[in-house]
């Protein structure tokens, strides 16, 4: 899912990182104040494992790749700021150590995946948790998912819109939504599967062991 350099325009990128700044300085205020000595070590493990997750990449048609994600499971267990952040900082190393996404892209694919993926992972588990906690589980991963790879795909296709030459070709990336819709969101809603089963094993140990916080039947908060 990850979109690598070259593919956006700097009107594209550059104000994504504007409003990155703000939603990390937004998700980084209070931050020792959520975090404590016991959920820093649960927090460095589960983002260790959603590292992973994003290195198992399958090319995609229209330019782009297929991953699972694990942001739903960090902003269900830690919140969104906490999870928003440490996304982040996973998609800046597969960046800088593996050419996984790229730099000028880090904004655009954090906002994407990072915290609209995880504010829809938030959401519907709250709308369904009341009804059935192991749905609202597995929902709100397939979610998050589809949400990452539904913005990225929008943001592509609209690429030969932003910035093109004279005659009419793109300079950047060249396929429309016409492409990078179906090509994204097909083989996602069957890799978002995969994650929420993931998702929903790891959150039963993670209850087991006491680890789930919750606050008027609700995860611990954004």
């Amino acid at each position: 899912m990850h979109i690598p350099d070259g593919f956006l325009s700097p009107q594209t990128w550059i104000p994504a990182y504007g409003l990155a700044a703000g939603a990390w300085f937004w998700a980084a205020r209070d931050l020792r104040q959520r975090l404590d000595e016991s959920t820093v070590p649960r927090l460095a493990m589960l983002t260790a494992l959603a590292y992973g997750l994003g290195l198992i990449m399958v090319p995609l048609p229209g330019g782009s790749s297929g991953h699972a994600l694990g942001v739903a499971l960090l902003t269900l267990l830690f919140g969104l700021r906490p999870a928003f952040l440490a996304y982040s900082g996973v998609l800046l190393l597969q960046a800088l150590l593996f050419g996984a996404g790229g730099v000028t892209a880090l904004a655009v694919n954090a906002l994407a995946m990072g915290l609209a993926g995880g504010a829809v992972a938030l959401l519907l588990f709250r709308l369904l948790r009341p009804f059935q906690e192991s749905l609202a589980v597995l929902l709100a991963a397939w979610g998050s998912v589809m949400a990452g790879a539904l913005l990225l795909a929008l943001v592509l296709g609209a690429q030969p819109l932003i910035a093109s030459r004279a005659d009419g070709s793109p300079l950047f990336f060249p396929f429309a939504w016409s492409v990078t819709l179906p090509a994204m969101l097909i083989p996602h809603a069957l890799i978002g599967l995969g994650e929420a089963a993931l998702t929903l094993l790891v959150w039963r140990y993670a209850r087991r062991r006491g680890w789930v916080q919750t606050a008027a039947g609700s995860p611990v908060t954004p």
